[in-house]
């Protein structure tokens, strides 16, 4: 029996937004999401109580008020919550503790950048060469903050990456587009 069982991989990250319906748009003009479910719609009754404040962490009061499921190409899903609370806080920036930002891999970075931009997004610099190991010939990166201040890179390196003799594993990379 391996160590730590059968880990297959990343399945979704979770994303707290203002208004799932903002964030929906925002992913759908962006950069082609799908929905794939919705898990808590607005007629619903909200996720509340001790129960649910215990299971996920959730301060006193909060209630779920949304919850969604996406697809990006063919990546992990990102579920979607939004949380009616008095103890939410600001976007994490990139020097901020836990998950910052994710990437969106890209064949059209400067499409991708028009996308989001059209899309409500901010783009804080021009396209840029990535970092060591992933700067092979065209490569390209650069962070964009959605209309609700969270980071996302939009990424290409359409030469793939290049490893260290230390390397253990390889970074995975989307194959072909779902579209």
């Amino acid at each position: 029996m391996q160590k730590f069982g059968e880990i297959l991989g990343i399945n979704h990250l979770g994303i707290t937004v203002p208004s799932i319906k903002q964030a929906t748009n925002f992913f759908k003009e962006a950069f082609g999401a799908k929905v794939a479910y919705l898990g808590i719609e607005k007629e619903d009754e909200p996720r509340e109580g001790a129960k649910v404040e215990h299971q996920l962490g959730l301060s006193q009061g909060a209630k779920i008020i949304g919850q969604e499921m996406i697809v990006i190409g063919n990546g992990p899903g990102i579920e979607l919550f939004e949380i009616e609370s008095t103890k939410q806080q600001k976007p994490l920036g990139l020097e901020d503790l836990g998950i910052n930002h994710f990437s969106i891999f890209v064949s059209d970075i400067e499409k991708a950048l028009k996308n989001a931009v059209a899309a409500g997004s901010v783009a804080l610099s021009s396209v840029h060469e990535n970092s060591k190991y992933e700067d092979t010939p065209q490569n390209g990166s650069v962070y964009v903050k959605t209309p609700w201040g969270m980071l996302i890179e939009i990424q290409t390196i359409p030469n793939g990456y290049y490893y260290p003799d230390y390397s253990e594993t390889k970074v995975w990379v989307p194959k072909e587009s779902t579209n």
